[in-house]
C-alpha cells in the first residue's frame, strides 16, 4: 500500500512552487523538508507568473492509498511578495475553500506553519515578507461530506495535520502506531495529554500543551491509559469532545460506537444523581445525542452541574481502571468540550 502526503505538504508546496516562479523559475517539481518525517519531492501541477511580485501555483493532493476525500483535489497558493512592516515573514490567508473557524480566523494549523518556516523562509529576501493566500476551488463542496461545521470550522476544509505523511493503516497498524508514539514521549515526559481526534487536539493546543506531551488513542483509550501506566506515566490529562469521553463514567474504555453506546443512559444516570426535575429527566431519555441533551442542559441552565458530576466520574472511573489492570495509581484530569471546541465545564 502506498504512502502519501497530508493536505499541508501540498499546501506549502504550492507556495514554495510560486515564490520559485516569481524567481523566474517554473518547477515541475518541488523538494520539501518534511519535519520529523525527513524529506520529500511534490509534483507541481501548474505555475504562473502573475506580476513581478506574485505569481500561482497548483498543486494536486495524493494522500496514498487512503481513503480520503481530498484525493486528487487541487491545492493552489497564491504568492505576493511584499516588504515586511513588523518582522513577519509569512502570512498565511484563507481563501476560496479554506475554512475558517468560528472566530473567523484561517483554519491553517501547526503542522502548516511549521513547514512554512522551514521551507518558505530559506527562499525570501531579507526584508521581505510572503503573503501566502491557499484557495481550494472545492474545499467548500468536500467539506460538505464532512463533520467540519460541527467541529467548528466553516466554508471549507482545514490545513490540519499531527505528520506530514499520509500512511495507510489496518486498525491493528493504527494502534500500534498510538503505542509507539506513546512510548516515544513517556520517554520524554512523565506527563500525557490523551486526545482522540483533531477537535481534541485543537483544543489540548489552545490550552496550552505542548505537541511533545500529545497522544492520540482515537477509540483505544482504555488500552492506552494501561500502557502509559506500565511506561511509568505519572499524569494523564484527557482532553476531547464530551460525546466521545462521557462513555468513560459508564465504564466503557473502548468509545467505539460499534462495540457500545450508552451515552443517553449514562447522561439519564447523571441527571437521576444531581436530583434535576422529573419531567427534564424524562426529556433528556428521549433524545437521541449527546449534542442534543447538552443543548437542553444549557437551557435549564443545568449543563454546568451535569458535565462537572461526569467529569468526575470519568476521573474516578479512570484511575480505578488503571489500578485494576496495572496496580498503579496515575493522576488523571479530564476536560471536556463541545463540538466546537468550547469547553463545557
Amino acid at each position: 500500500m502506498k504512502s502519501g502526503y497530508t493536505l499541508p505538504v501540498f499546501a506549502i508546496a504550492a507556495a514554495k512552487a510560486a515564490i520559485s516562479a516569481i524567481h523566474k523559475n517554473i518547477a515541475t517539481s518541488v523538494s520539501l523538508d518534511l519535519l520529523d518525517s525527513g524529506s520529500g519531492e511534490v509534483a507541481i501541477a501548474q505555475s504562473a507568473i502573475i506580476d513581478e511580485n506574485t505569481a500561482l501555483a497548483i498543486a494536486i493532493s495524493d494522500p496514498g492509498d487512503n481513503l480520503d476525500l481530498t484525493a486528487g483535489t487541487p491545492v493552489w497558493a497564491w504568492v505576493t511578495l511584499e516588504s515586511t512592516m513588523d518582522g513577519e515573514r509569512i502570512i498565511l490567508e484563507a481563501g476560496e475553500g479554506l475554512g475558517k473557524t468560528a472566530n473567523g480566523k484561517p483554519a491553517i494549523y501547526q503542522l502548516t506553519r511549521d513547514l512554512a518556516e522551514v521551507n518558505l523562509i530559506p527562499l525570501l529576501p531579507k526584508d521581505i515578507a510572503a503573503r501566502i493566500r491557499f484557495i481550494l476551488p472545492e474545499g467548500r463542496a468536500l467539506a460538505k461530506r464532512t463533520s467540519n461545521a460541527a467541529f467548528g470550522i466553516l466554508e471549507g476544509l482545514s490545513l490540519l495535520g499531527t505528520s506530514a505523511i499520509s500512511k495507510p493503516l489496518s486498525v491493528e497498524d493504527k494502534l500500534e502506531e498510538f503505542r509507539l508514539d506513546l512510548r516515544n514521549k513517556a520517554a520524554n515526559s512523565h506527563e500525557i495529554v490523551f486526545y482522540i481526534g483533531a477537535n481534541g487536539y485543537q483544543v489540548a493546543q489552545n490550552l496550552g500543551f505542548q505537541s511533545s506531551q500529545l497522544v492520540q488513542t482515537a477509540n483505544w483509550i482504555g488500552a492506552m491509559l494501561v500502557e502509559a501506566a506500565l511506561l511509568g506515566v505519572t499524569s494523564i490529562t484527557i482532553v476531547g469532545y464530551h460525546g466521545k469521553l462521557l462513555k468513560l463514567a459508564g465504564g466503557i474504555f473502548n468509545t467505539s460506537s460499534h462495540l457500545a453506546d450508552a451515552r443517553i443512559d449514562i447522561l439519564v444516570r447523571a441527571a437521576v444523581n444531581q436530583k434535576l426535575p422529573f419531567a427534564l429527566i424524562q426529556e433528556i431519555e428521549s433524545l437521541f445525542t449527546a449534542e442534543a441533551v447538552h443543548k437542553v442542559l444549557v437551557e435549564h441552565g443545568y449543563d454546568r452541574q451535569i458535565f462537572q458530576y461526569l467529569t468526575n466520574q470519568i476521573t474516578q472511573r479512570t484511575t480505578a481502571y488503571i489500578q485494576k489492570y496495572t496496580d498503579r495509581q496515575i493522576e488523571i484530569k479530564t476536560i471536556l468540550c463541545d463540538r466546537l471546541g468550547q469547553l463545557v465545564v
